[in-house]
Protein backbone atom coordinates (compact mmCIF):
# COMPACT_ATOMS: atom_id res chain seq x y z
CA UNK A 1 0.00 0.00 0.00
CA UNK A 2 1.31 3.69 -1.14
CA UNK A 3 0.72 6.56 0.91
CA UNK A 4 0.20 10.26 -0.31
CA UNK A 5 1.22 12.52 2.52
CA UNK A 6 0.69 16.32 2.77
CA UNK A 7 4.46 18.22 2.77
CA UNK A 8 2.63 20.91 5.02
CA UNK A 9 0.40 19.33 7.40
CA UNK A 10 1.17 15.50 7.69
CA UNK A 11 -2.24 14.61 6.63
CA UNK A 12 -2.82 11.69 4.75
CA UNK A 13 -4.13 12.74 1.22
CA UNK A 14 -5.03 9.39 -0.62
CA UNK A 15 -3.91 5.65 -0.98
CA UNK A 16 -2.79 4.10 -3.81
CA UNK A 17 -2.02 0.24 -4.50
CA UNK A 18 1.83 -0.86 -4.41
CA UNK A 19 3.58 -3.97 -3.51
CA UNK A 20 5.20 -2.50 -0.42
CA UNK A 21 4.30 0.25 1.95
CA UNK A 22 5.31 3.65 0.58
CA UNK A 23 5.24 6.96 1.58
CA UNK A 24 4.88 10.27 -0.90
CA UNK A 25 4.84 13.73 0.07
CA UNK A 26 2.72 16.27 -2.10
CA UNK A 27 0.90 19.23 -1.49
CA UNK A 28 -2.39 20.34 -1.93
CA UNK A 29 -4.80 18.81 0.63
CA UNK A 30 -5.90 22.07 0.87
CA UNK A 31 -4.55 23.10 4.26
CA UNK A 32 -3.45 26.87 4.64
CA UNK A 33 0.04 26.38 5.90
CA UNK A 34 0.65 29.30 8.16
CA UNK A 35 3.81 31.61 6.88
CA UNK A 36 5.41 34.41 8.73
Amino acid sequence: MGIIVCQDCQRTIEHFEDEKVTYLYGKGCGCKKQEK
